[in-house]
């Protein structure tokens, strides 16, 4: 009689189920693997932006404003609301696209620009990476970003009846900073750091609220319901890359990164940006706007003097906060 070779049903599957478990074993390295390259392209990104900011200051003698606002007698107007990251198109091989922005006009009636995905302001781990709005002819009528700009520790625009006091951050509303203004030290202060599109935003009660004296940084998420927040399940942070205002384009160094600030509604809890008021209200602009990433307990940032580095979630506020100033005076090192 002639024999068969074949596998039986118990050597089939137990084939299977060693190839399962070394599957299950080399998934967790695979999805590593990938989660370091992704930080590694974002680390890259933030090394361009860092690169064209340094370039910019060398062609212009100063960082670019984010936004420029003016008080009329009666309101608040933007006189060209356009934010620094915008400015810096031409220094990231966008020239093309920024020789198209009339910076004396809104970007609201510029959907062709708004629209357009910029990828060198994306992370590759960003999850939402889309656009907002509609637009009859560019379909979607913005585009979202991940790095924003350092526009200090709470205070972003305050004062704007009397004359206009901005934040101690490296970036900032109708403010052109200079090398000479870091006297903390370039490679002491933080330039731009991560942050994560579409992140639910709660505001104060009054958008005219003027403080006297200015309140002080809160010293944890609870503080700030003695603002009496409102929330809007369908109001963002970061959802326009073009918007030079603190909580689209920018970030605060209130709290250390990734930090939770949670806010309930409707039986779900958010992980919330805060602001005051927006910087073209009369009221004054005070905002715990946090960086965020997707990349395990850590987020990249570039600093003044354009290095890239990953701080750690449990880096003390203390030293997160004294990053974030120009000429604090503080002690602290980077990390």
């Amino acid at each position: 009689m002639r024999r068969r070779c074949a596998f039986t049903l118990v050597e089939l599957l137990v084939v299977i189920a060693i190839i399962g478990l070394l599957i299950a074993l080399l998934l967790p390295a695979v999805q590593a693997a990938r989660e370091s390259a992704r930080r590694a392209q974002c680390a890259n990104n933030l090394k361009q932006a860092g690169i064209a900011m340094q370039l910019y200051m060398d062609t212009n003698r100063s960082l670019p404003s984010n936004g420029i606002f003016s008080y009329t007698g009666a309101a608040m107007t933007q006189t060209s609301p356009w934010s620094a990251i915008a400015r810096l198109l031409p220094y990231i091989e966008q020239e093309n696209l920024f020789r198209n922005i009339d910076l004396t006009t809104g970007y609201s009636t510029q959907p062709g620009i708004s629209s357009k995905r910029v990828p060198t302001y994306l992370c590759p781990s960003e999850i939402k990476d889309y656009g907002s709005g509609t637009d009859p002819v560019y379909g979607n009528k913005n585009w979202t970003l991940n790095y924003a700009v350092n526009l200090g520790t709470w205070a972003v625009l305050t004062g704007k009846a009397s004359g206009m006091q901005g934040g101690d951050g490296a970036f900032g509303p109708s403010r052109w900073s200079k090398a000479r203004d870091f006297t903390d030290g370039l490679s002491n202060t933080l330039a731009l750091s991560e942050v994560k599109a579409y992140n639910a935003k709660i505001t104060g009660s009054s958008n005219a609220t003027v403080y006297s004296p200015a309140p002080a940084p809160p010293a944890s998420p609870g503080d700030l319901a003695a603002y009496s927040p409102a929330f809007n399940a369908t109001k963002f942070t970061h959802a326009e890359w073009v918007d030079g205002k603190v909580h689209e384009t920018g970030f605060t160094t209130v709290f250390p990164p990734n930090t939770l600030v949670s806010y309930s509604d409707g039986g779900e809890v958010y992980d919330v940006d805060f602001i005051t008021a927006t910087e073209s209200s009369v009221g004054d602009t005070f905002a715990a706007v946090t960086s965020r990433s997707y990349h395990p307990t850590t987020v990249n940032s570039v600093f003044m003097d354009g290095s890239v580095r990953a701080t750690g979630s449990g880096v003390s506020a203390l030293v997160w906060r004294a990053l974030g100033t120009r000429s604090g005076g503080e002690a602290n090192s980077s990390p």
